[in-house]
């Protein structure tokens, strides 16, 4: 089958699964090396295998103009630098392997009100139906006792709720970047950019460019295959799926994370956790059908307001 009939939405949910096996890569390198030297070899290492594509894609996304150089510059240091950074120390800092992974499920509802902002879709008050519910399912998820509320894990919930804002902030801009370039172009500039902000991570982090022979042979796999095959895939599917959809689509990451985790490392939800999943998935499932109803567009296709953050 030719992989352009291959529906988007599928594409993305096929690469989404394959980030599921990433946080236990990452997971097993918690005492040998620091996130920033893990996201910073992942970045060397796609730079290198995009290389060829790098020159045209900025003569592409400059020849774009200005709006498209900056949220090229938002997906590569904020959603591919700054968010993995954030996300790889919640895993490997922290006891907690599940929480990190089950707050990416907030990523459809972060990226609805980025796409009001950033691609003019504006959902109309009905959206509040789903948004409250999926809001009181976060709170259940971070609190195991939700009516005895502890910031013993605030650390954790901060660092992944942060890389949840910036990868769908990622998404919905990497839709608005798929408008004028070609998505192996997109590939390239987010690998290209990301490898920027890391560098400059590494002497604020005060972490090496370098771990040991084992751990890069790990960095080296999430680098080709949950890295550089998934993200092919991914920015192939984003170009034929809306950002809301999209988001919904990568739910099988967490979804199959979560479960490797339980299995992996014994960890497992409370019931009034699982309540919470239960209601963010279902949020987000119904999402799509109201988005086809209510969305209304304001703009025109190309406009980005000037407001937009960049």
């Amino acid at each position: 089958m030719r992989l352009a009939r291959v529906p988007g939405v599928v594409l993305i949910a096929i690469a989404a699964a394959m980030w599921g096996t990433d946080p236990i890569i990452r997971k097993t390198m918690s005492f040998t090396t620091s996130a920033t030297t893990i996201v910073f070899g992942e970045h060397v290492i796609l730079v290198l295998c995009t290389l060829p594509l790098l020159l045209p894609a900025l003569r592409a996304v400059f020849r774009a103009g200005g709006r498209y150089v900056a949220a090229a510059v938002v997906i590569g240091a904020g959603a591919s630098a700054v968010a993995t950074i954030l996300f790889t120390d919640a895993l490997i800092g922290h006891s907690d392997f599940i929480t990190p992974v089950v707050i990416q499920k907030v990523q459809p509802l972060v990226a609805v009100g980025a796409a009001a902002l950033l691609l003019a879709e504006r959902p109309r008050p009905g959206f509040a139906w789903f948004f409250l519910p999926a809001l009181a399912g976060f709170w259940l998820v971070n609190q195991a006792h939700p009516l005895e509320p502890s910031a013993s894990g605030a650390v954790v919930i901060a660092e992944a709720t942060a890389a949840a804002v910036l990868w769908a902030l990622g998404t919905v801009l990497g839709r608005y970047l798929a408008r004028e370039l070609e998505f192996q172009h997109v590939l390239s500039l987010r690998f290209f950019f990301g490898l920027i902000a890391c560098a400059i991570a590494l002497p604020i982090m005060n972490a090496p460019a370098y771990s040991n022979g084992h751990d890069t042979v790990l960095i080296l796999y999430l680098a080709l295959v949950t890295g550089l095959f998934a993200l092919a895939l991914y920015y192939y599917g984003l170009r034929r799926t809306p950002a809301v959809l999209s988001s919904l689509a990568e739910l099988t990451y967490p979804a199959i994370a979560v479960i490797a985790g339980i299995y992996a490392y014994d960890q497992s939800l409370r019931w009034t956790q699982w309540l919470g999943v239960a209601m963010i998935l279902g949020a987000v499932t119904l999402l799509p059908m109201q988005r086809q109803r209510k969305v209304v567009r304001v703009e025109p296709r190309d406009a980005l307001p000037e407001a937009a953050p960049a």
